[in-house]
């Protein structure tokens, strides 16, 4: 498969860079494969059947281009989420995640709003993860600001408590644990799959830093989690 690389004048608009984003990942649309990812998500979204290697070399250097500014970046973000394909989210995500350091807190707003637009667990995730960079930033100048997550662990969509759950992992040691661990008590009793995984997938990556802290967790207080849950969380125990 030939991979067509484009790069665009510093001064692009957001949608000539999406216009850039859909010339360069259309053309090599696979059918066959798209009906298998589409399989793999339940048939619920329709996919050009790029895979990931595939997607992030055409669009190398259109992501590499930092935008103008935040507003113009969430507003590519915006676009890319609005075509039907998932591969232009999955785009979005990579971009926003390469120039997170243009977002801050006052953001997170318009982040959960792409979060929550026709979400399932591969888009949630990778806007967590651009969530919680935002507010890992945040935190070193100001701790309370992680009481947003606070607020959103207890919202109405579950995809949204499974972000909360998920914003910290990679922070190593500079986890809050004890919010970690309150978000944990605070979902544990919820039956949804997605946020029994997510606790324990939050509890296996502090567990690589701190697992005397897990380990204690989940032998004490813990121990109310599902299953699933203390399963996940102990597999780096």
């Amino acid at each position: 498969m030939i991979v067509t690389r484009m790069v665009l004048p510093p001064d692009i608009s957001p949608e000539a860079r999406v216009a850039a984003i859909d010339a360069a990942l259309r053309p090599l649309a696979d059918a066959a494969r798209a009906e298998q990812m589409q399989a793999y998500l339940l048939n619920r979204y329709d996919f050009l059947g790029l895979p990931a290697p595939v997607r992030r070399a055409a669009v190398v250097e259109l992501n590499r281009l930092a935008p103008a500014d935040a507003g113009a970046l969430l507003a590519v973000a915006h676009l890319l989420w609005a075509k039907p394909e998932r591969e232009f989210r999955y785009t979005a995500i990579d971009l926003l995640r390469r120039h997170v350091r243009m977002l801050d807190v006052s953001h997170l707003a318009e982040l959960r709003e792409l979060l929550q637009r026709d979400p399932w667990w591969e888009t949630v995730d990778g806007l967590a993860a651009v969530i919680g960079a935002v507010l890992h930033a945040a935190v070193k100048r100001d701790p309370a600001v992680s009481a947003v997550m606070d607020a959103w662990v207890v919202d109405a969509d579950f995809w949204v408590r499974r972000a909360a759950m998920l914003h910290q992992l990679g922070w190593r040691l500079e986890t809050d644990a004890a919010r970690l661990a309150r978000h944990a008590l605070q979902l544990a009793g919820e039956r949804e799959f997605f946020i029994r995984k997510a606790i324990g997938w939050a509890l296996r990556d502090y567990a690589r830093w701190n697992p005397g802290f897990v380990r204690g967790f989940v032998d004490g207080p813990g121990a109310v989690l599902s299953a699933l849950s203390i399963r996940e969380a102990c597999k780096r125990l």
